[in-house]
């Protein structure tokens, strides 16, 4: 059984860092792309960081780059979202996402179609 877990949302002052967790089980993270999407009220859900494989291939959408970090961690089957200099337009609800598949990393940012969501971590910023 496929499950997705994040953890490590909160209430942070703009400018502050905070990182987020994803906690797969049921499958093997290497092997399949996985990605962090948000949600911030009243728009919709976009992605902001994917990874193919554990070959390294990622993608981040511009409002990430140069301020976000996804990562993967092999051992406990997770991956994580560092989020640096945060603002408050980061405000939202962040979800990771997989379809238990291959496929490149801005592909799978691109398309809101999942098979698989975590519940989701409100990540509140303020100014």
């Amino acid at each position: 059984q496929v499950q997705l877990v994040e953890s490590g949302g909160g209430l942070v002052q703009s400018g502050e860092s905070l990182k987020l967790s994803c906690a797969a089980s049921g499958f093997e993270l290497d092997y399949y792309a996985i990605g962090w999407f948000r949600q911030a009220p009243g728009k919709e859900r976009e992605g902001i960081a994917c990874l193919s494989t554990s070959d390294g291939e990622s993608w981040y959408a511009d409002s990430a780059k140069g301020r976000f970090i996804m990562s993967r961690d092999h051992g406990k089957n997770a991956v994580y979202l560092e989020m640096n200099g945060l603002k408050p337009e980061d405000t939202a609800v962040y979800f990771c996402a997989t379809d238990v598949k291959y496929k490149p990393a801005e592909l799978f940012c691109a398309d809101q179609r999942k098979r698989f969501w975590g519940q989701g971590t409100q990540v509140t910023v303020s100014s």
